[in-house]
């Protein structure tokens, strides 16, 4: 370099005006240019165009001024759109000229186009210039792929490749800690990324990109204009090409990691980078300002204070200490999500995967956290008494805030949820290492604030990776770190802080947890790091990163790609989304608007009503994100939202709807299948949308077989909304607003075995129970009169969930039929195998009625009902009146139908009703071991009931401690009905897919209930 100086040209400015004149033909005005080691002149030619003349060095080796010129050249024929230099020939066509200075030196001449703009320099680099500049190198880069010459070769210690060589030149740094500092970074560099140069794409780039090499338009300065001085170009790494842009670029930059990622994106659109590539970015944009400081500490005593020299070292040394301080792999991510890469590798696959399988996770909690009356923590409010307190590390008394708002709404737990600005964090350790001056203010987990000692749970299997104490006010306290490697999905770390100290010497790196085991308690002020207890929950896509070195609050500006990094753990906590997203009407609007429009005598369930907004499975979810175990909703038998049911649904109603007079597949196929089901004489089937229209349809049915309408039913049964099943109804007939039994209809004694007299042998209540109907057959044939049908549901619901004694539908048959009436079985809630045993609850008494009706869990919640009947009694109904129904039976109604009997049969749900109700019945006969209010518990499948009582012996019913459990349970996020004519009967009715987990969950609420209502609670 020192020879170079030595021979740099030396022309005035008449004698570069003669040059001008005698190779290019041209003359003008000529201005003098900074150059470090060439002469070159801004040239004004008398017709006003401008050039610049270069007069090179007559050091320099002819290989290099022909690299250039075959590089402009190359440009010039394949990009000449491109804004940068272009050469002009010299008069005798060439692209170069030369001459031999007064000192004997030969120099040549290279005469090229003025780019017009303003350097960087002298401009604010916006991120839209910086994108801008990014693009202009892209599209640069991209129109040499496939130049090559010699000259491009070159050995030069401004190659990245080489920056290793920078060891060499450390003795020039005299301070020790900056020393220490580069060779931080060449450490990394000889062991990370030299090693992977044989690996990258390389190609011929500009190798230069500072901001006096690049050109902003004056009029927008978002817009980079032109690139100038190629006297570096070289053949290297293309990220290299990104790298030396970012290095300048952050100069200065209060936000150096944002300029390079707008670098990096600008060149991205231009000329696709590798993931690969833009792995290595961090350390190659440290490694040019590395090499800068080393070869400007050497040069110094040579070069003085050369202006074209002084890339100022203070700029240089101040971004260094700023990379020196940051986490690469945080730098990382924010440059590969600016190109559109994840974060991490596998972070989008491991959000996709929790999502996917989040109803497998296991409780974090004693319950599932979405069951828990949940309200949000105030800390995205920063004048908030709780949130003052804790910033000025008051945390008794915050807790104490905390603790008046749950007492007073009844709030169990506290939520500080993913991604809120807190002003909480008001310590040093909150700076933002990336950007000058702003502070990490996003909270990037999961608060859950409950008591100290609350227990935690892994919701998925796991390893210990580590247990450490942090010991700085407002740290985690004691902080565990869990791997997760499930099947199908890239590991990831969850991070659990603010824990017990009594984890410490329980775990250790290494340990293996199964889903569901305790990973620690929520910890005391006096150990979590100064707050209220609760847990932070944060996971880590990144699994290199320490949980010392795992970010709990991020800035701002890179919250997109903080989500990615740390995804929101909500999901895996088991929240429920509506938590945070709520929308539509108040309740209180609802109320209002109820009873403004709609029948006054609507009822809604519970004296503060809820608000359900979602279905998924066995679960409700309000409007406020609290999710409801439902044992009470028998309508979605298969569980709400059924995916099956849904797509179903929604491919035919995308295709046709239409009703049964045109000719479709589907009814004759969901005919055949549904009788499939049934005893062989039970062939005829006809649709309609509700269990009410099927009864009617067995009534019209019953007629025209029989010419009768005397009605054989039981005490306290339902069977439909219409009027006439009202007056068949003694549930709705002999209550409130009923107006008493009608002349032809007759009720019978429920039989209730438990409340049955306690002199009948148990084998014969179903024949002493039967004796009721047939004193009624009796009665009615003394007036010269016979039954014309008996309806009973086949176990009797609203009476109470009543299981009829053996025998008991097998001898009303026999005298029904004997007297000429006809046997229907109401199967609306009971059948499609809910009792596990059989598909209908009616075989359970070896009987096959002559009608059957269902509707309810038909449709899983669509507007579907049948009606099954014998060929004969069909024959009879076809006596000339035509049998239509606009919906019944319509392509779409019949499709969800076969998906629910597809559902049924595919998952073998009729077993799991039984394995599950098997499981809850002696779980319940447990408990009523431990309770005498529990006076019977009966069941089959999932159809079950536990009947309260305040004396075993008179069986006197607890209507009022059955009111209060089912209020209790509901408070504890389980749904349950009462029945039966005192409403003493605890009535569930789970969906088929309810899971052992499910029962267990339903167990522990209702047990836990029943402890606080004998307490005297709730």
């Amino acid at each position: 370099m020192n020879d170079m100086l030595n021979t740099k040209p030396e022309f005035s400015l008449d004698e570069a005006g003669a040059l001008l004149a005698r190779h290019f033909g041209l003359k003008g005005t000529l201005a003098p240019l900074d150059s470090e080691r060439d002469q070159n002149f801004k040239v004004t030619t008398d017709d006003g165009r401008i050039f610049i003349l270069k007069i090179i060095n007559a050091a320099e080796p002819a290989i290099e001024s022909d690299f250039q010129t075959a590089l402009l050249k190359h440009i010039g024929e394949n990009a000449g759109d491109l804004p940068v230099p272009h050469l002009h020939p010299t008069l005798s066509a060439a692209s170069l000229a030369e001459t031999t200075s007064a000192r004997g030196g030969v120099h040549r001449l290279r005469l090229v186009s003025w780019v017009p703009g303003v350097p960087l320099a002298q401009s604010d680099r916006s991120e839209a210039a910086l994108e801008s500049l990014g693009q202009m190198l892209g599209r640069f880069d991209a129109s040499l792929r496939g130049f090559m010459h010699p000259g491009a070769l070159r050995d030069l210690d401004w190659d990245i490749r080489k920056a290793g060589r920078s060891t060499d030149r450390l003795h020039h740094i005299a301070d020790e800690n900056d020393r220490a500092l580069l060779g931080r970074f060449l450490v990394r560099f000889e062991k990370d990324v030299a090693p992977r140069f044989a690996t990258l794409r390389a190609s011929v780039i500009h190798n230069d990109a500072n901001d006096w090499n690049v050109l902003v338009d004056p009029d927008n300065r978002d817009r980079i204009s032109g690139i100038i001085d190629l006297g570096d170009a070289l053949y290297a790494p293309v990220i290299a090409e990104v790298a030396i842009a970012a290095a300048y670029a952050g100069l200065d930059h209060p936000d150096p990691i944002g300029a390079a990622a707008a670098i990096a994106r600008g060149f991205h659109g231009e000329y696709p980078l590798l993931e690969e590539e833009i792995d290595l970015l961090f350390d190659l944009i440290a490694m040019r300002l590395v090499t800068s400081v080393t070869i400007s500490a050497s040069r110094r005593t040579h070069t003085g204070d050369n202006p074209y020299l002084a890339i100022s070292e203070r700029p240089a040394w101040t971004l260094l200490r700023k990379l020196d301080a940051m986490q690469p792999r945080f730098a990382t991510a924010i440059l590969r999500h600016a190109c559109g890469f994840e974060a991490v590798r596998g972070a989008r696959a491991a959000g996709v995967w929790i999502e996917q399988n989040r109803k497998s996770l296991l409780p974090l909690l004693n319950r599932p956290v979405a069951t828990y009356p949940a309200d949000l923590v105030p800390y995205g409010d920063p004048a908030h008494p709780m949130t003052v307190n804790s910033a000025e590390a008051r945390p008794h008394d915050a807790q104490f805030i905390w603790e008046e708002h749950c007492h007073s709404t009844g709030v169990e737990l506290g939520i500080g949820p993913w991604g809120e600005a807190r002003t909480v964090y008001s310590g040093e350790m909150f700076a933002s290492r990336l950007i000058d001056g702003a502070r990490r203010t996003r909270h990037l987990g999961l608060d859950l604030f409950m008591a100290a000692g609350t227990r935690l749970y892994t919701p998925l299997a796991a390893t210990v990776v580590s247990v450490d104490v942090e010991q700085e006010p407002l740290g985690y306290g004691c902080l565990i770190a869990l791997r997760h490697e499930p099947a199908g999905c890239p590991p990831f770390l969850t991070l659990w802080g603010h824990l017990a100290h009594g984890a410490i010497g329980r775990l250790k790196a290494g340990d293996r947890l199964e889903a569901g085991a305790l990973v620690g308690e929520m910890g005391t002020a006096e150990e979590n790091g100064g707050w209220a207890p609760h847990l932070h929950l944060q996971i880590s896509t990144d699994t290199s990163l320490s949980a010392t070195e795992i970010l709990g609050v991020g800035e701002e500006r890179y919250l997109d790609v903080w989500a990615e990094l740390f995804p929101d753990p909500s999901l895996f906590a088991g929240m429920a989304g509506e938590f945070f997203t709520r929308s539509g009407r108040s309740h209180e609007e609802i109320v209002r608007l109820r009873k403004a429009l709609l029948l006054p005598n609507l009822s809604i369930s519970y004296d503060k009503p809820i608000k359900f907004v979602r279905g998924e499975g066995a679960w409700l979810i309000d409007d406020r994100g609290r999710a409801y175990l439902d044992c009470f909703n028998n309508v979605c038998h298969i569980g709400h939202a059924h995916p099956a049911v849904v797509e179903a649904m929604a491919r035919q109603a995308a295709t046709l709807n239409t009703n049964t007079r045109y000719l479709h597949d589907n009814i004759v196929a969901y005919a055949e299948r549904l009788t499939a089901t049934m005893p062989t004489e039970l062939a005829v089937a006809g649709f309609v949308n509700s269990g009410s229209e099927a009864n009617g349809v067995a009534l019209r049915l019953m007629r025209a077989h029989t010419g009768r309408e005397n009605a054989i039913v039981l005490d306290w049964a339902y069977h439909g909304t219409t009027q006439e099943l009202i007056d068949i109804s003694a549930y709705k007939f002999r209550r409130k607003g009923g107006i008493g039994q009608k002349p032809h209809v007759h009720v019978a004694t429920v039989p209730d075995s438990y409340h049955a007299p306690a002199d009948w042998p148990i084998e014969e209540h179903g024949k002493r129970f039967a004796e009721s109907v047939a004193d009624l057959i009796a009665a009615l044939k003394a007036k010269g009169e016979a039954p014309g049908f008996f309806l009973a549901e086949s176990i009797p619901s609203v009476a109470g969930q009543v299981f009829l004694p053996d025998g008991y539908l097998k001898e009303v048959y026999r005298m029904v039929r004997e007297a000429g009436g006809v046997c229907i079985a109401d199967e609306v809630q009971v059948g499609f195998g809910r009792v596990g045993s059989h598909w209908w609850a009616f075989e359970t008494q070896g009987v096959v009625p002559d009608i059957v009706t269902m509707g309810k869990p038909i449709g899983n919640g669509h507007p579907l009902a049948a009606v099954v009947t014998t060929r004969e009694i069909a024959s009879s109904f076809n006596n000339g009146m035509e049998f239509f129904n606009t919906f019944g039976g319509n392509p779409v109604s019949c499709a969800v139908g076969l998906a629910v009997l597809d559902v049924i049969e595919r998952q073998e749900l009729r077993r799991n009703a039984l394995e599950i109700g098997n499981y809850l019945i002696a779980a319940f006969r447990k408990m009523q071991m431990r309770y005498d209010v529990i006076g019977d518990v009966r069941g089959l499948g999932l159809f079950l009931g536990i009947e309260l009582v305040s004396d075993r012996k008179t069986k006197a019913p607890a209507t009022d401690i059955a009111r209060a459990v089912s209020n209790g349970a509901r408070q504890r996020g389980v749904l349950m009905g009462t029945e039966g004519p005192h409403d003493n009967v605890l009535k569930m009715r789970p969906p088929m897919i309810f899971s052992k987990r499910d029962a267990d969950h339903l167990i522990a609420v209702l047990d836990e209930t029943f402890m606080a209502v004998a307490a005297g609670g709730a």
